[in-house]
């Protein structure tokens, strides 16, 4: 008889414990605080090369690239190259854009990012003397314009402003520069003669 007390005491212990530690671990469960990986966030790619190559229509003047360069990106050091846009008057130019990043080697090509996503970004341009040079876009997501290509129609002799503004539109593009983040923003000088 003592055998068989001792043997359901026994049991009765080692179910004890083996409570005592599921409570223990189950507690110690509830204190941790849970691991939440921190958000991802889209940022923007930086940005500090944007090259426009100007070819004349018509197939007559040569073919000339104006840029923009600021190694270290916004803030911090001047632009390295902060060239004025020189055109003729009077002349059509077909425009591609190239955008780059610089600040690493090899340096990395932005413009196949933003063909890859063409339905979320949007070139905008804005003279400063209306009428005198007119921005035509001349690529398409299939859906909107994009303006990596456009078509330049310069009218008059005249000096001012291009502002060219590259809009990221994740979900939001519709054809026009208000919605979105700036990703890029230069206001070249402009020089038509």
């Amino acid at each position: 008889m003592f055998n068989k007390n001792s043997n359901k005491m026994s049991k009765k212990i080692k179910l004890g414990i083996l409570l005592m530690l599921v409570m223990a671990v189950s507690f110690q469960c509830k204190k941790d605080d849970p691991i939440v990986d921190p958000p991802i966030q889209d940022e923007g790619e930086l940005i500090t090369t944007m090259n426009l190559v100007f070819t004349d229509s018509a197939g007559v003047l040569t073919t000339q690239t104006f840029s923009f360069q600021d190694p270290d990106g916004p803030g911090g050091n001047a632009p390295t190259v902060f060239d004025t846009i020189v055109l003729s008057a009077n002349k059509t130019y077909n425009v591609a854009i190239s955008l780059l990043n610089e600040s690493i080697a090899p340096a990395e090509d932005i413009t196949v990012e933003i063909l890859n996503g063409a339905d979320e970004h949007f070139f905008c341009f804005e003279p400063s003397v209306a009428g005198n040079c007119i921005v035509t876009r001349t690529d398409s997501d299939g859906q909107y314009e994009i303006g990596l290509a456009s078509k330049w129609n310069v009218l008059s002799i005249s000096q001012g402003f291009m502002l060219i503004k590259l809009k990221h539109q994740p979900g939001v593009k519709n054809g026009t520069c208000s919605p979105g983040e700036t990703d890029i923003e230069i206001n070249f000088p402009v020089k038509i003669q």
